[in-house]
């Protein structure tokens, strides 16, 4: 009996939503809805932002540790922590072993399988109040610092867009797909 009564409710939900979009945008005649602007180029290009694990998608740029760590202090400390040790949010350092029962930490250094999901990753969502907003050379330099914090790359490694996508991670082979999956 739930089951029908909610279905009722789904269907009563979609016809008044239906209904309402008729009274505000107005189709043209092959039945397309108008909406919105059509986005330019430069519009797409903004939200364009896939990077993959082999590095395709990653900006121009470069950027060393040492530039990093006032990027990061700056930035990221109040929330990760004075090193990327944790605070209100996330531990970012960790020592590079891959996890295991005695060490269940989801730091960057024994964790995350390719360098250049910490980049996108950054570049999407930080810092919280202004995602987007840190350029491309400072995002390498952060990325550097905190691949070096983790006892990755050195403090004086240029990372670029080759570069970065050359590192090995320590955990780079700690996922596995399951049969059947």
């Amino acid at each position: 009996m739930f089951m029908r009564e909610f279905l009722l409710l789904v269907l009563v939900l979609c016809a008044g939503g239906a209904a309402l979009a008729g009274d505000v945008v107005k189709a043209p005649k092959l039945g397309m809805p108008q909406l919105g602007t059509p986005m330019s180029a430069e519009d797409i290009a903004k939200w364009d932002l896939t990077i993959f694990p082999d590095g395709r998608g990653l900006p121009p740029g470069r950027g060393t540790a040492v530039e990093g760590k006032a990027i990061f202090e700056s930035q990221c400390a109040s929330c990760h922590g004075e090193g990327g040790r944790g605070a209100t949010a996330e531990e970012l350092v960790g020592e590079p072993k891959p996890p295991h029962k005695d060490n269940m930490s989801k730091a960057i250094g024994p964790y995350w399988p390719y360098a250049t999901t910490l980049f996108d990753f950054t570049r999407r969502s930080m810092p919280p109040s202004a995602p987007g907003s840190l350029s491309a050379d400072q995002l390498y330099a952060v990325t550097a610092y905190l691949l070096h914090a983790n006892g990755i790359v050195s403090e004086k490694d240029e990372l670029t867009a080759a570069t970065l996508a050359k590192i090995k991670m320590p955990n780079r082979d700690g996922f596995q797909r399951v049969d059947g999956e």
